[in-house]
């Protein structure tokens, strides 16, 4: 028997494309935990709630098993992968080294201008973060490191990151009911290197921002233990 949960229709003629809204939809639901790790997913189902072909829905559905979050297996129900803490740290790894490099070539490429979008962008932050809007503090918190690859001129590396950090993401939104300030204050002093042109306070401030969730991993598995994969 597959979970019930709710998904908003969708008009087949909006753009863009149909495959591009079932995925975001359901990326957003495994994200915010609304799909758990263990859910059960059909095809027919969720083209049958959202009003479309079974086509964009099979897409989405290998889209999502790309980066790590579904499991689909061949004559059996396809489900919400369980959360990986080795692939969490594999993650952050590949993520931390090209972040550090990203940060170190802001520091001489970013604008005045570049600088006060990041500004801005934080005030944002930090309203959800008071508000405790999770799901809008992670949008924001990926758009500060996505705009500050693209202001670099490095935009291609926040493509390679988001391929590879599926698993994090989960790891990261279940960390803001606790973690959300201090990932603000991260923020705020990776900019703040970013416009002292300080590369080794700007690398710095990142290796510490992206190295926190090795405690929170511990913490939220302590408390969500059948959420993640059992690992040698």
């Amino acid at each position: 028997m597959t979970e019930r949960f709710s998904l908003r229709t969708i008009d087949p003629m909006t753009r863009p494309s149909v495959t591009d809204l079932v995925f975001d939809e359901l990326h957003a639901q495994v994200l915010s935990l609304d799909l758990p790790p263990g859910a059960k997913l059909s095809e027919v189902d969720v083209a049958k709630q959202m009003n479309v072909s079974r086509q964009p829905v099979r897409d989405a559905f290998y889209r999502l098993s790309k980066l790590g979050f579904l499991v689909i297996r061949p004559q059996r129900a396809t489900t919400v992968s369980q959360i990986s803490a080795e692939a969490v740290m594999k993650a952050r790894f590949i993520r931390t080294a090209m972040e550090l490099e990203t940060v170190r070539a802001a520091c001489s490429t970013l604008t005045t201008a570049d600088l006060d979008a990041l500004d801005a962008l934080l005030a944002d932050q930090l309203t959800a973060s008071e508000a405790g809007d999770k799901p809008r503090f992670h949008r924001l918190d990926d758009q500060f490191h996505h705009e500050i690859c693209k202001r670099a001129g490095l935009a291609f590396a926040w493509d390679m990151i988001r391929e590879n950090k599926g698993h994090m993401d989960r790891v990261r939104m279940l960390s803001l009911s606790f973690a959300s300030r201090r990932a603000y204050d991260d923020h705020v002093l990776i900019l703040d290197a970013l416009k002292a042109r300080d590369v080794a306070a700007a690398t710095s401030a990142m290796r510490d921002h992206l190295s926190r969730i090795r405690d929170q991993i511990d913490r939220i598995r302590a408390e969500n233990h059948a959420w993640f994969a059992e690992e040698e």
